[in-house]
């Protein structure tokens, strides 16, 4: 079993306190998921700002307490809890602690609504679907007149989720050598961790692996890649994409800076008989060598940082043979919120993907372009990526007892459910969609 590393911010996770708090749901109305846990039973160590409320401050407290309420109230988020009301009801935000929910709003925004989730100060009958809510109305939640306060309670990314050389080494290795047991737990065979391609929907009627292989399947045709292709991966992942273009007679040479995923990866490419034509190799993506007929990067775009956004395409560029192609899939938003979420501290940058921030199509559009790359083809599809996420979070949260096993305790159980959905409800709510595209060298041919 490989060991847990990094599950709250630059901390490695221990084993479940003694004295947790996982149980029966109660039958009050307070009543809480068999996930609860409460702030008194939080290890400090492990998740200081979970464990401890932020300063009083009255006079936030107060104004994001009428401000939220307001909100939840106008959006029909609140109300009885299940059981209480109609089936047909929407779905419902329940506090259990209100006063620590507002506080921490008022003090942090959103990384407070999410460390309250963690806390277990409220929880929801359907999480994704309250996440969905708030996602579709996002700009409406706080009055015009006080959005220029914003800065009140939104604070700056730390300089130290910079991706320098260092730095990207150990983002990395914050989200993807958590372990690879724990992956496993909630993906599908292929170990595929980015959006699948379903045939049809519902995705019930198709295996979410199948779903997955269509995925690779369209990238590799995008790229053009057949027999002898000498194919460039930037973003091993655990090396699946890679066992289907060498399956084809591709020559590989794939690049990540996990240890753990490249371990996995090695393990699963000899397994297969195809050590011979797939390389695993610790390298940045800025230290490529060597010119390959495609390069296909999927969803690593999002862990390089703006900063570094023009390095990444000249990378890409320079690794290109004459006539090349390349293969990209990246998550997008949409411009205008990419250039507020660029300077600030979010909750997933600061629990999930440190360093990280998705790019809007202009974004990828103006740097391809500024590396002499031209978009040839460009299709979304952020339907797929919400029904991937759904499934992923069913499927993890139907293997607590496993997840527990491997030494997370409920309160990362918790962020993890949390960021699933909150995931799920930005590719719901069309705030995030998912791209596939294909770049070429000059002009268009």
């Amino acid at each position: 079993m490989t060991r847990p590393a990094s599950a709250s911010p630059r901390t490695r996770p221990l084993p479940q306190p003694a004295g947790g708090t996982v149980g029966p749901p109660r039958r009050s109305p307070d009543a809480r998921p068999a996930s609860a846990v409460r702030r008194e039973g939080v290890d400090a160590g492990r998740w200081p700002d979970v464990a401890r409320l932020p300063p009083a401050g009255p006079g936030r407290t107060a104004v994001a307490g009428y401000l939220v309420g307001r909100a939840l109230d106008r959006l029909a988020l609140t109300g009885p809890p299940a059981g209480a009301r109609p089936p047909a009801a929407g779905p419902r935000l329940t506090l259990h602690d209100a006063d620590a929910f507002h506080r921490r709003i008022g003090r942090r925004g959103l990384i407070g609504f999410g460390e309250s989730y963690m806390a277990g100060e409220w929880d929801s009958d359907d999480l994704a679907g309250v996440l969905t809510v708030l996602a579709h109305h996002v700009d409406e939640l706080v009055p015009a007149p006080l959005r220029g306060f914003r800065r009140l309670w939104v604070s700056a990314r730390p300089s130290a989720d910079r991706n320098t050389r260092a730095g990207a080494r150990d983002n990395i290795h914050h989200h993807y050598d958590l372990s690879n047991d724990l992956f496993s737990v909630f993906l599908d065979p292929t170990l595929s961790y980015s959006s699948a391609v379903f045939a049809a929907f519902p995705a019930r009627f198709e295996s979410l692996a199948a779903a997955q292989h269509r995925k690779i399947d369209r990238l590799l045709d995008l790229a053009g890649v057949e027999e002898g292709t000498r194919l460039l991966e930037i973003g091993t992942g655990w090396g699946e994409l890679a066992l289907r273009a060498a399956a084809r007679g591709a020559r590989v040479t794939t690049l990540t800076l996990s240890a753990e995923q490249a371990a996995l990866a090695r393990e699963r490419i000899a397994a297969a008989g195809l050590a011979g034509r797939a390389e695993v190799q610790l390298r940045d993506y800025r230290d490529v060598e060597g010119r390959y007929d495609a390069v296909v990067s999927v969803e690593m775009i999002e862990a390089v940082g703006a900063e570094y956004w023009p390095a990444y395409f000249t990378a890409l560029r320079r690794a290109l043979a004459p006539g090349g192609r390349i293969a990209l899939q990246t998550i997008t938003m949409g411009h205008r919120q990419m250039l507020r979420t660029a300077t600030t501290h979010t909750f997933i940058s600061k629990y999930v993907f440190p360093g990280g921030l998705i790019p809007s199509r202009e974004a990828v559009a103006g740097h391809s372009a500024a590396a002499g790359l031209t978009t040839v083809a460009d299709h979304g599809y952020g339907d797929h990526y919400a029904e991937t996420l759904r499934l992923w979070r069913e499927r993890f949260l139907a293997a607590r007892t496993a997840v527990t096993n491997l030494g997370f305790d409920p309160v990362f159980q918790r962020m993890w459910e949390f960021y699933l959905a909150y995931s799920e409800a930005g590719f719901r709510s069309r705030y995030l969609d998912v791209r596939q595209l294909l770049l070429t060298e000059g002009t268009h041919r």
